[in-house]
């Protein structure tokens, strides 16, 4: 299999990708991209919470021409999303998109597809294949009854082959499905044969609760499996809300780390503080700390002073007290009214020991 160390290498912009490059973080704008103003509006939202290549909506010429007022606007890489016209394609790159995404299939004739192909070499930009288990062509839904792992991935070597025949390697393959398993699978087959970097998707994974768990499942699987160079969670909602589901996804699967990761216990009859409270205090103080630290908030003896022990920092919740831990050792012993602001002072001072340090 080609895991995302063995991909192939590209570059997006500034960013490298494939080849053990970090898995970097997408999404999608909803606005009118040909409304400049309002997309970069959107995009510096983005930004800020953490996105990392931003994609928009080509659907007419006023949209390609505006590309350039974005693009010297923010900071990250933009990508152009075309479907059927190639001509969109072509003047989306000469307005500074830094990658495409395509169905090759669906841009026409070869001629056509030679030419979206030359302009991509000429201004170095690379091509996303983009198979969609939603508009997949009829003859190979026919052909597999249905959309399935197979139909995926005989879409996404036709696409393949057809950039590879006028020597264009500039690849990423996407191969999105809304069913988790059935989208997970064709990923998997596909990394098993092409050594091209892939761009994961859930696609239309639902609304923020559905869509976050559901993203989470299916990514997961395919993240596990060592596949992957950069992704989007798909959500109904606010694309920030996408940004910050996905920096979960990969700091959750170990792969990256986004400030402190916060772990806490479910409670029990045992619990004798109030943690529920407690546990979102503490998230909602330290939501700005930028240090990659574990932060534990336990509520009773049983669990709570081993997986303290554990993280970077904690509580072990007592009988209205508490004990709070740093980097396995119990520092103190406080009431329980005074355990957020313990905790906190202690995890500030964390962050800015690390920052005098390096």
């Amino acid at each position: 299999m080609y895991t995302r160390e063995k991909t192939k290498q590209i570059r997006v912009g500034k960013l490298p990708l494939g080849g053990g490059a970090p898995i970097w973080i997408q999404s999608m704008t909803n606005t009118k991209t040909k409304d400049a103003e309002a997309t970069i509006r959107q995009i510096h939202a983005l930004e800020e919470a953490g996105c990392e290549i931003i994609r928009a909506t080509v659907p007419d010429m006023e949209s390609a021409e505006a590309f350039w007022k974005i693009k010297e606007n923010i900071s990250i890489p933009l990508v152009a999303d075309i479907h059927f016209d190639y001509r969109l394609a072509i003047a989306a790159v000469e307005h500074g998109a830094d990658k495409i995404r395509i169905n090759p299939g669906n841009i026409g004739s070869e001629d056509r597809i030679k030419a979206v192909v030359d302009v991509c070499k000429a201004h170095h930009v690379p091509i996303r294949i983009g198979v969609n288990a939603g508009s997949l062509r009829k003859d190979l839904v026919a052909k597999y009854g249905g959309p399935t792992v197979e139909a995926l991935v005989e879409s996404a070597e036709e696409n393949v082959r057809l950039l590879e025949q006028f020597d264009f390697a500039d690849i990423v393959v996407s191969l999105k499905a809304s069913h988790l398993n059935l989208c997970a699978d064709a990923y998997l087959a596909f990394a098993e044969k092409y050594p091209y970097p892939l761009h994961l998707g859930v696609t239309e994974a639902g609304t923020l609760f559905d869509g976050a768990v559901k993203s989470a499942m299916g990514l997961g699987i395919m993240l596990h499996a060592g596949i992957g160079d950069t992704l989007r969670v798909s959500l109904t909602d606010d694309p920030v809300e996408e940004v910050r589901t996905a920096r979960k996804i990969l700091t959750f699967a170990g792969l990256r780390r986004f400030g402190p990761e916060f772990i806490s216990c479910p409670t029990c009859g045992r619990t004798s503080i109030d943690l529920v409270k407690l546990a979102k205090q503490v998230q909602e103080a330290l939501t700005d700390l930028t240090l990659p630290i574990r932060i534990a908030v336990m509520g009773c003896v049983v669990n709570g002073p081993g997986e303290a022990r554990e993280a970077d920092l904690g509580i072990a919740g007592g009988n209205g007290e508490g004990l709070i831990f740093k980097k396995g050792e119990i520092l103190y012993k406080v009431p329980e009214d005074q355990l957020l602001a313990a905790l906190v002072q202690e995890a500030r001072q964390l962050e800015q020991d690390a920052k005098e340090e390096s």
